[in-house]
């Protein structure tokens, strides 16, 4: 009789213990290595994609025009920034966008921490060398004072008499506030990373550019470059 119980608890006991390791062993898996075949690696979006050295060359021959820049993700890597306001007035909301505050502290000395865009120093450096007058437009909130010129020239190497102050837009719901800035300078190329940077170009009658917004940007989601048609620079990212 022992002997029976002792067969029947150990029966018990293998069950309880195999069941779910069982169970576990048989539920699928996402496999270890993907793999990737050529023709996935090969494969490109059909985007319009221009090296600076081609919008240089598009330009041969004419005499200097004027061109602008979008600054947040165009010209500067300002995400430390735009986190550190997140952080510091609104965390886990995008509220700190709406707050004085924040806009007060980032036009004036935050920028010391934003990384100067590799692109954009190609393109400055070509614009200058054509004698273009250069522009640069941002929606960012006007502040009373503002560093973010300084910076700028600073930052990409702009002699003081090519060098125009940093026109603050703002921003306004339903209205595209770069559209009458552009028309005004009579901008013939405007440069940015948003959608709304390349419809501003176009409904001022100017040449819009894209420029690739870095993945880990703080500004969310990133944009389908190349989805409205226009020309996206290659390896703008940095």
């Amino acid at each position: 009789m022992n002997t029976v119980k002792r067969l029947l608890a150990l029966s018990v006991f293998s069950l309880v213990i195999t069941g779910p390791f069982a169970q576990a062993k048989d539920a699928p898996q996402p496999p270890l290595y993907q793999g990737v075949n050529v023709a996935q690696l090969a494969h490109q979006q059909p985007v319009h994609w221009v090296s600076v050295p081609q919008i240089e060359n598009s330009l041969r021959g004419q005499p200097p025009i004027a061109v602008g820049f979008d600054i947040d993700d165009t010209l500067l890597y300002s995400t430390p920034g735009f986190y550190r306001g997140q952080q510091m007035f609104s965390p886990g909301s995008d509220a700190y966008l709406n707050n004085p505050q924040f806009w007060q502290k980032m036009n004036n000395g935050w920028d010391d921490f934003s990384i100067p865009k590799q692109v954009a120093r190609q393109l400055i450096a070509m614009h200058l060398k054509r004698g273009d007058h250069i522009y640069f437009i941002t929606a960012r909130t006007p502040t009373k004072t503002e560093t973010v010129s300084r910076t700028i020239r600073q930052d990409f190497g702009i002699p003081d008499n090519a060098m125009n102050k940093v026109i603050f837009s703002g921003f306004r719901a339903g209205q595209n506030t770069k559209v009458s800035w552009i028309k005004q300078k009579n901008i013939r190329i405007f440069y940015g990373d948003a959608d709304s940077d390349i419809t501003a170009a176009r409904d001022a009658g100017a040449r819009g550019i894209r420029v690739l917004r870095a993945a880990n940007s703080s500004y969310q989601p990133l944009p389908d470059a190349g989805d409205l048609g226009e020309e996206v620079i290659v390896d703008s990212q940095y």
